[in-house]
This record gives C-alpha cells, sequence and structure tokens, in this order.
C-alpha cells in the first residue's frame, strides 16, 4: 500500500510539474509577443518625439522633405521590425 502511495504521489508531482511548464512556456510566448508590440510602438513614438519638441535649429524642421522622410523612417523602420518578429516567431 506504501508503494502504491508513493508511486501515485510521485506521478501527481511530475503531473504538477508537467503543468506549470506548461504555463510558464505559455507565459514566455505572451512576453515576446509583447515585448514584439512594444519594439514597434517605440520607434514612432522616439521620432514623433523627438519632432514635436519645440526646437527653433532642428535643420530637419526647415527642409521641405522633412516630415515625409521621418514618417518615412517610421514606417521603413517599423516594417523591418516587423519582419524580423514574423521571422522569428515573436508575432
Amino acid at each position: 500500500m506504501n508503494q502504491l502511495i508513493d508511486g501515485l504521489r510521485d506521478m501527481v508531482t511530475a503531473a504538477m510539474s508537467v503543468s506549470l511548464s506548461l504555463i510558464q512556456l505559455q507565459e514566455n510566448e505572451i512576453t515576446k509577443r509583447l515585448a514584439g508590440y512594444a519594439a514597434l510602438v517605440a520607434v514612432p513614438t522616439l521620432i514623433a518625439g523627438i519632432y514635436g519638441m519645440n526646437f527653433k535649429n532642428i535643420p530637419e524642421l526647415e527642409w521641405v522633405l522633412g516630415y515625409p522622410l521621418a514618417l518615412t523612417a517610421m514606417v521603413s523602420i517599423d516594417s523591418w521590425l516587423f519582419w524580423r518578429f514574423r521571422k522569428a516567431k515573436w508575432l
């Protein structure tokens, strides 16, 4: 009887350990996705934050293509990041 109880206890302990490991793997996947989305949001926020400052001596503000170039940079960097995260299976 004692051996049977010990065997059942070991099986329950192993099952709980496997269950906790699976939960941790799912949490890691969610963390990867959130980090990927945060990176995609951070790039345009950085560029827009710099352009939103009230500086008079930023040469890009007087350029005809300053804002289109900034928007193009935002879209191209985010597209590249999105492609890399998809390739790494983070998104």
